[in-house]
């Protein structure tokens, strides 16, 4: 039999196509198409199967990314859908959200040894995407029914991987999340040029068609006690991730005109979706968005969409030590983003009580840190303005006051939830966390690893709980 592997020598690296700049700068629809069968089948063959596969082992989830290349390549569709989604919960919105250049295909050996990275988020997606289509995606249906219950607070990643896993073992399962729609960052942060809305849902769907109860519009703290959650429920799981913002503390910076990356990327995501929603756009103005990481190419590519009449991202450290997706990066250059590189604002000046310009200071690099990027400092005498009608935070993100849920819910200096590293079990009996509001900030994939760790950890427990009931009985 004809080997079907290894042929990057023979076979360029090649993405499935993506829409002119000028073209997806127009609307919010997803950039890049899909692979044909023949396409995909070729791109996977470009696999070395390396001995050590160090694509999966730079993948939170450990997917099996050498054998369902292998079976891609061979035509085996089904079976290759069958072996990504043994590890991954939503394959299809990690093929299209995970940053691969600095995760699995930044690891592929074929990229390291200069024969260009197989494309493994495309195969990912392309799989996931036919096997939807073709209705190999089987509905959560549970082998027994459970008596014990469990109350997941957060509809994001982590609650979600977390409810279908322990739902898949039969426990009841109801989650509950502030917004009016379940996906978290999902439905609500991450734009629809990489996430259609309509991948999301569907996922949702599967989930409340298997017997999840979702409890929407409802924040815990407020509308229900975290007391009252504790009664209803065996077993708790906080996975509401980290939203609130880190802030400028600049002159002006309180300027009406400078906002928060997280609200405008919600308010265009429900615009998106249909809402009536209030609140600043881009259109016309010159916008400068302060920051580096993913969140900020989400922030300047909407502006892009939104009709801004300029659109700048300024970054104290230089575009090698940015943290966000050097894909993203690309994508954002194409659609017209200037990038002020080695600069950070220093104030915010306005005219007639509308932001006018930002004044930005110089940077220069120095020695690298314990995580191994360059620390910076100012440039003395090299500051610039930079126009500007509306300026757009996006800094990160850190907990909100986790103790207004319940005083005894023990912390980490970070503010984040203090949790085993392998039971995630909290200070609070019967009482779990995992996601950003662990760890911390962090990316999708790494979500959905916690999540189903955490869920592994929820099952053992409940388990211990049932028998305990029983015995109680006899």
């Amino acid at each position: 039999m004809t080997n079907k592997m290894l042929k990057f020598v023979e076979i360029t690296p090649q993405m499935p196509s993506k829409r002119a700049a000028k073209t997806r700068r127009a609307d919010f629809a997803e950039i890049y198409g899909d692979y044909i069968k023949e396409k995909a089948n070729a791109q996977a063959s470009r696999c070395s199967q390396c001995g050590v596969p160090f694509c999966q082992n730079a993948c939170p989830l450990h997917n099996n990314i050498p054998d369902w290349l292998m079976l891609t390549a061979e035509g085996q569709l089904q079976n290759a859908y069958n072996t990504s989604a043994a590890t991954n919960f939503m394959p299809e919105i990690c093929g299209r959200i995970c940053p691969q250049d600095r995760l699995c295909e930044g690891s592929c050996v074929i990229e390291q040894s200069g024969h260009g990275t197989v494309t493994i988020g495309a195969v990912e997606r392309y799989l996931t995407d036919l096997a939807w289509d073709e209705g190999w995606v089987k509905p959560l249906n549970p082998a027994q029914e459970r008596s014990l219950s469990v109350g997941i607070v957060g509809a994001g990643p982590a609650g979600l991987a977390t409810a279908e896993a322990l739902r898949s073992h039969g426990w009841q399962v109801t989650i509950y999340d502030r917004h009016d729609r379940a996906g978290g960052l999902l439905m609500y942060g991450i734009p629809n040029f990489k996430l259609d809305k309509s991948i999301v849902k569907r996922r949702i769907k599967r989930l409340k068609d298997g017997g999840i109860k979702f409890v929407l519009g409802t924040e815990i703290g407020k509308d229900i006690s975290f007391a009252d959650l504790q009664k209803q429920h065996q077993a708790i799981l906080l996975a509401t991730g980290v939203y609130k913002a880190r802030a400028l503390s600049v002159p002006g910076c309180g300027n009406t005109n400078v906002i928060e990356a997280l609200p405008y990327l919600i308010a265009s995501n429900k615009r998106g979706l249909g809402d009536t929603v209030t609140g600043e756009t881009a259109e016309g103005k010159n916008v400068v968005v302060i920051g580096g990481g993913d969140t900020a190419m989400d922030c300047v590519r909407t502006a892009i969409r939104q009709g801004a009449k300029s659109v700048s991202c300024m970054y104290r450290r230089d575009e090698t030590n940015m943290p966000g997706s050097a894909r993203e990066t690309k994508n954002a250059k194409e659609e017209g983003v200037h990038f002020e590189w080695l600069a950070a604002p220093k104030s915010v000046h306005d005219k007639n009580g509308k932001i006018d310009y930002v004044r930005a200071a110089r940077m220069r690099l120095g020695q690298k840190d314990g995580d191994g990027r360059q620390g910076f400092s100012e440039v003395e005498g090299a500051d610039f303005k930079m126009k500007a009608d509306l300026v757009i935070q996006a800094l990160g993100f850190t907990p909100e006051d986790m103790h207004a849920l319940s005083p005894d819910l023990k912390l980490t200096r970070w503010d984040t939830i203090k949790a085993h590293s392998t039971r995630f079990e909290t200070s609070l009996p019967g009482v779990f966390a995992a996601g950003d509001i662990v760890r911390g900030a962090s990316l999708v994939v790494w979500a959905i690893r916690e999540g189903l760790d955490a869920a592994t950890a929820m099952h053992n427990y409940l388990l211990a709980q049932s028998l305990a009931d029983q015995e109680v009985l006899k």
